[in-house]
């Protein structure tokens, strides 16, 4: 009898790697990465008889899609919502990187739409990543909500998402997107613009509109439904003195309200062609958005979700949950984009991928009141899954990697 080594998360107990980029079949799909606990999830991306996942299947697509079509769909979409009273007629959500500032941008000044913008902010905003919000609100010239929510709360649920899922994003995720359809609700704004369609990272292919109503992400019907940092609703009012009316914002909208209105969501990748690096450059010539002054720890971009000082030590968590650090995450974009070559990308996720965020993060744990030593050694060694790693020679090591140079490849 074989004996087979214990699985977290739900993941696959065999270690495949994709063919043509550089990811595994260990990544979870969005929703799960984002709302999982420790019990058992099955969505992660799927590799076909070719050894091809899904994300690179969906780029070969991109080259076939005839584009002007797409375009004038969109047109049409615009037109049925657009406004001549000059109130909003659609909403984008973002922070200010390239990726909202290009939707945004796209949609005001050359589809002559009135967006409004709104912003969850980060946990900790890095000093360049708010002087790119500002210029897109300022140089952009937009109309912009960012909600400042209990601050006290958020650090509470940050707190508990990284000592329960060792997921330090999980609350601003829900938060983040949680916000846009509250505030379509209450400007009675029937379209949100989301960037890119989540089929381009191996999602599930989802069809490109959705109506809020279909949607069961943005919506409950109990509040014992909800969980966050891994623990009930309930559980949180009830330990750690926290009333509802300071938790709600971090709360989808209930069934009832939904159930009132028409809200559609879209992404404006699948009418436009989305290349996040070309995003990145209009972003620079429309707003004036600059790159980090230096290179992102675990990776070797410098402009991709660079705002928040939490964004670091979530890819790293990645990378002990899943063995998937922000190198791969990067790589593996960039070679669909044809701008690396798989190889090129194996030496990067071999040099880059799972170095320790070590510039925030003593005053990460400060500001959360988390003992760095219990961080990186017990809970860091906690929510390693046994199938992906091992100890040899008192170090913890990979068993299986890309380059193939883990203890069992």
């Amino acid at each position: 009898m074989v004996n087979r080594r214990e699985v977290y998360y739900g993941l696959p107990e065999d270690v495949a790697f994709c063919t043509k980029c550089v990811m595994s079949n260990q990544r979870p799909t969005s929703a799960v990465e984002h709302n999982h606990t420790i019990e058992s999830r099955k969505n992660t991306l799927k590799l076909d008889e070719e050894g091809v996942c899904d994300a690179c299947r969906t780029a070969e697509q991109k080259s076939k899609i005839d584009w002007e079509d797409r375009e004038r769909q969109l047109v049409e979409l615009l037109d049925k919502h657009r406004k001549k009273d000059g109130s909003y007629d659609c909403l984008v959500p973002g922070s200010g990187g390239k990726d909202s500032v290009y939707q945004a941008h796209v949609l005001k000044y050359k589809y002559g739409m009135n967006p409004l913008t709104v912003t969850w902010p980060p946990i900790l905003y890095t000093d360049y990543g708010y002087k790119n919000f500002k210029n897109w609100i300022d140089v952009g010239g937009f109309d912009n909500i960012s909600f400042n929510r209990n601050g006290k709360v958020m650090k509470l649920l940050t707190k508990l998402s990284i000592e329960n899922l060792f997921h330090p994003f999980q609350t601003f995720i829900l938060g983040q997107k949680n916000l846009a359809p509250k505030m379509a609700q209450k400007f009675g704004i029937e379209l949100i613009f989301y960037g890119e369609n989540e089929a381009e990272y191996g999602n599930p292919i989802a069809d490109n509109a959705t109506s809020l109503r279909d949607k069961s992400y943005y919506t409950y019907e109990h509040l014992d439904e909800i969980y966050l940092g891994g623990i009930s609703v309930k559980e949180i009012m009830e330990n750690y003195d926290v009333r509802l009316s300071d938790i709600k914002s971090f709360l989808p909208a209930p069934v009832n309200e939904v159930e009132k209105c028409n809200i559609e969501v879209h992404y404006l990748g699948y009418y436009l062609k989305w290349i996040p690096q070309e995003a990145y450059y209009y972003a620079v010539e429309n707003t004036g958005f600059r790159a980090r002054p230096f290179r992102t720890q675990g990776t070797y971009s410098k402009y991709n979700s660079i705002d928040d000082k939490i964004d670091d030590l979530h890819y790293y968590t990645t990378f002990i949950k899943f063995g998937i650090g922000r190198a791969t995450y990067d790589a593996s974009q960039e070679i669909r984009n044809k701008h690396l070559t798989r190889e090129e990308g194996m030496a990067l996720v071999k040099k880059f991928d799972g170095e320790f965020p070590d510039r925030y993060f003593n005053e990460i744990m400060e500001y959360l009141e988390i003992d760095p030593d219990y961080f990186r050694y017990d809970l860091t060694d906690k929510f390693r899954s046994p199938h992906l790693w091992t100890k040899a020679d008192g170090e913890w090591r990979l068993r299986y990697t890309v380059n193939r140079d883990g203890t069992e490849d």
